[in-house]
């Protein structure tokens, strides 16, 4: 479950050393950003060290990856464990929706992340510009890099760890303007009748 959720880091953030705000490195950030927020209703499938979908909504989210389902709808977080048939209901602060929710993090880049321009690169055929975040404070994370395409779109992202352990995602389909229903950001009991209900609130 930590995999899962330092993967929700996954779509946008974090490695400094150089300038500390590199003004590139910025202005490619700021576009992505844009993008994000007039892409309306946004579904992701991704693929990597584990593979995926991510559907937003505003602050809404449904993500499905390493046998974990994550609804959160805007108050209440429910987190499914295939394994364990159990779901966990939460109502977390905005840190913790932050560590859940890759999009959370789109604009996390404005404050407590250093970031440089580190050049064209290309992965699985796919090239794009390449930037790299830092925490400004120690963490869990190391660095974040992050390739974007020339629609300003995420499409390879990779998280380093502290420990050297690095997970990496590629962005397989992007599909913007969708039409979801609200109901999709909430956990539905009659799909999982004999799932044990956790109340962590």
């Amino acid at each position: 479950m930590r995999k899962n959720i330092l993967l929700a880091g996954f779509l946008l953030t974090c490695l400094g050393g150089f300038a500390q705000h590199d003004a590139k490195a910025r202005a490619i950030l700021d576009k992505m950003a844009a993008s994000y927020q007039q892409a309306g209703a946004v579904s992701i499938r991704f693929g990597g060290t584990q593979d995926g979908t991510l559907k937003v909504k505003g602050n809404k989210f449904y993500l499905n990856c390493g046998g974990i389902e994550t609804w959160f709808d805007g108050t209440t977080q429910w987190s499914y464990v295939k394994q364990n048939d159990e779901v966990n209901v939460s109502e977390p602060s905005p840190e913790e929706v932050q560590s859940v929710n890759p999009y959370a993090l789109v604009n996390s880049y404005k404050q407590g992340f250093n970031y440089r321009y580190a050049g064209t690169k290309s992965h699985k055929g796919k090239q794009g510009e390449e930037v790299i975040l830092t925490p400004e404070t120690e963490q869990d994370v190391k660095s974040i890099t992050i390739n974007v395409s020339s629609a300003s779109q995420p499409q390879y992202i990779c998280i380093t760890l502290q420990n050297g352990e690095k997970q990496e995602f590629y962005v397989q389909s992007y599909q913007t303007k969708q039409n979801l229903n609200d109901s999709a950001f909430r956990f539905d009991r009659s799909k999982y009748p004999d799932a044990e209900i956790i109340d962590l609130r």
